[in-house]
């Protein structure tokens, strides 16, 4: 004799595959969305630390004794790395919302229109303090550098 009837066992057994399922289907949903928020607060992270970073290690790898100075300019304060053996300079400066690299002759006029943009920032000042510490500010916040040189800076 065939039963007719539905077993409510296999309904109770496909309503709780469907539950987890669903389930799955959210946590797959919770998830993705959860590593999107992680990886673009990554991302604006490092865009912020970008200039920073870039200062830094600029700074470091140029470095030596009497190279760094802090001049004013019209376009306001000027960080100055010069190689004392070839005559040539970088400097890093505001112009025009960006923070600037501009690379020539120490002593030579700035040529903002010229300069490398490294990233955009309406803050830009240096401080020379004790023992070769620099301070450089920017939007991205202050960067303390200790530098090999103590000699040869103007504040």
């Amino acid at each position: 004799m065939k039963q007719n009837e539905k077993n409510p066992i296999l309904l109770l057994s496909v309503g709780i595959a469907a539950l987890f399922l669903l389930g799955f289907l959210l946590l797959v949903a919770f998830g993705a969305r959860t590593y999107r928020d992680m990886v673009d607060s990554q991302y604006g992270n490092m865009d912020e630390r970008a200039l920073s970073a870039y200062i830094a290690a600029s700074v470091k790898a140029n470095d030596s004794r009497g190279a760094l100075r802090v001049e004013d300019s019209d376009c306001g304060q000027v960080l100055v790395v010069a190689d004392a053996g070839s005559g040539w300079a970088l400097r890093y400066y505001r112009y025009e919302g960006q923070l600037v690299e501009d690379y020539a002759r120490d002593g030579t006029p700035l040529a903002p229109e010229e300069a490398q943009r490294i990233g955009p920032t309406e803050l830009f000042s240096v401080e020379r303090g004790d023992n070769g510490l620099v301070t450089v500010i920017t939007d991205a916040g202050r960067i303390l550098l200790h530098t090999r040189s103590t000699e040869g800076a103007a504040s």
